[in-house]
């Protein structure tokens, strides 16, 4: 039979729990959204050329074309391909984006667009 004595946290116990839910916080909140007054816009590649940057608090539609006819939609701060004729339609099932950082592309097309916002993010730092 067990003991009471034997059941009993240790020092060491809560101190190695009081530890995991630190980093656990700390990388919540580094996986945080951020939310910023910088505005919030959209540049269209076309085989790697920018054809067209867009503010994602205007509502509007237009259409890029080149291989294939792509419909964009810019709709309460989110754009998306909203029509194509392309092969396989993955780009009109990708839904939405709104957030910078994020990216839609049109591979048969050679279309893509990318959120960004107006401050200077980094990516990554090498050295």
């Amino acid at each position: 039979m067990v003991s009471a004595e034997q059941l009993r946290f240790r020092k060491g116990d809560l101190i190695a729990i009081a530890a995991v839910i630190v980093i656990a916080l700390a990388v919540l909140l580094c996986f945080l959204p951020r939310n910023s007054d910088e505005p919030v816009y959209a540049q269209i590649y076309l085989n790697g050329q920018l054809v067209k940057t867009v503010a994602l608090d205007q509502d509007q539609s237009f259409v890029i074309e080149d291989r294939y006819r792509n419909e964009i939609t810019v709709s309460g701060g989110n754009i998306s391909i909203t029509a194509a004729d392309c092969p396989g339609q993955d780009c009109v099932h990708s839904g939405s984006i709104h957030a910078p950082g994020r990216v839609l592309v049109c591979l048969p097309n050679g279309l893509e667009i990318r959120v960004l916002s107006g401050e200077a993010d980094v990516d990554f730092v090498v050295g």
